[in-house]
């Protein structure tokens, strides 16, 4: 299933023009507060009537205004999943489960509870209510009802944002396991570079309400001409394997043929992981430097220098196939003569890529 979405609305000092294609899996619309992604979710959900545009679900028209249609929000079959869970309280698990049922229009495809329930690991909640969870617990249940309203799309507008650190390690494995298990198209919304880097099938850059540029997850992140958060947030998403586990508590991961040693991967070896590495922990060097603490030392080429207005500049470097971002100085640059072709060494800290930075590659393809 595809999500095709041409929207044109405005604001009092701000105007949105935007089109993509979400297709399954999930694609996140990233950028600043303010760029637009709450409004094309909120018109997706018929919440808002964008003055032109279409919105089209595989064969089935949302929005259409050259046509004159516009279905009503509780006719589109979307689930949609809020920062915060809006459960009722006064109802138990199972009963705010069931209730997304209500939503779901006669003769769509009934969802599997006992699936649902299996693949958000909310078996044994069943019986409570919310205000005996924790905050991921009342998320996973929010997202287990969405589920079954029986959804052409889900929309998931920061869904992790009123969580802390914690709480988001805990859910994000279940929406990497909706990415992977789930057919329909899920939008979602995050200005967590990170996040994005774990979870997105597709990205969607956004920058004061137009799209900077879309595609794989792995191509926009590492695009040193887009930076959506600003370059402070830059850096690239590499993808790997996990090779080994090491006493000391380290692991030995394979990406793009060099090995990189992270702390432990909770992932057994031969696993497919991605790792986001931000553009400012990657050093530079033109020789092999000896007698650091730093662990990985990666011998790349010098892809694209890009400087900004200020005294920093992004560095693109190729290693293999894949690409590194690092973010230095204007001086800097210039005392190494970095120029594009040139081979240098990136350091890497084994201890800056934090734990939630890393997570499950994508499966091929959702269940139907």
């Amino acid at each position: 299933m595809t999500l095709s979405v041409s929207l044109q609305h405005g604001f009092e000092g701000f105007d949105l023009d935007i089109a993509f294609e979400a297709p399954s899996g999930i694609t996140v619309l990233f950028g600043r507060s303010g760029a637009g992604k709450s409004t094309i979710v909120n018109a997706v959900a018929g919440l808002l009537r964008p003055r032109a545009g279409r919105i089209v679900c595989d064969d089935t028209v949302l929005f259409d205004s050259a046509q004159g249609q516009c279905i009503a929000p509780h006719r589109r079959r979307v689930g949609y999943i809020f920062q915060d869970a809006r459960l009722f309280p006064h109802l138990t698990v199972r009963q705010n489960l069931l209730y997304g049922r209500w939503f779901a229009p006669a003769g769509a495809p009934r969802a599997d509870l006992d699936r649902i329930l299996a693949l958000l690991g909310i078996e044994h909640l069943l019986r409570r209510r919310p205000g005996h969870l924790s905050g991921g617990e009342r998320q996973r249940v929010a997202i287990g009802r969405a589920l079954l309203a029986s959804p052409r799309i889900i929309l998931a507008d920061e869904p992790l944002a009123a969580l802390d650190e914690q709480r988001k390690a805990e859910i994000l494995p279940y929406f990497e396991r909706l990415r992977d298990e789930i057919s329909v198209p899920i939008l979602y919304v995050s200005h967590a570079a990170s996040e994005v880097a774990r979870i997105a099938t597709t990205v969607v850059a956004l920058d004061a309400g137009r799209v900077a540029r879309q595609g794989p997850a792995a191509d926009v992140l590492s695009d040193p001409a887009v930076t959506p958060l600003g370059v402070r947030a830059a850096g690239a998403m590499l993808e790997a394997r996990v090779a080994a586990h090491h006493p000391d508590g380290l692991s030995a991961l394979d990406a793009a043929g060099v090995t990189l040693l992270l702390p432990r991967v909770d992932q057994a070896p031969g696993t497919s992981v991605r790792v986001w590495i931000e553009a400012q922990d990657v050093m530079l060097a033109t020789t092999r430097p000896d007698g650091i603490s730093a662990l990985n030392v990666l011998e790349v080429t010098v892809k694209e220098l890009r400087f900004g207005a200020g005294p920093g500049v992004l560095v693109q470097l190729a290693l293999g196939e894949a690409a590194l971002l690092a973010r230095i100085t204007r001086r800097s640059a210039e005392a190494l003569s970095l120029a594009p072709g040139a081979r240098v060494f990136a350091v890497l800290k084994a201890v800056s890529v934090a734990r939630d930075a890393i997570g499950d590659q994508p499966t091929s393809g959702g269940a139907a």
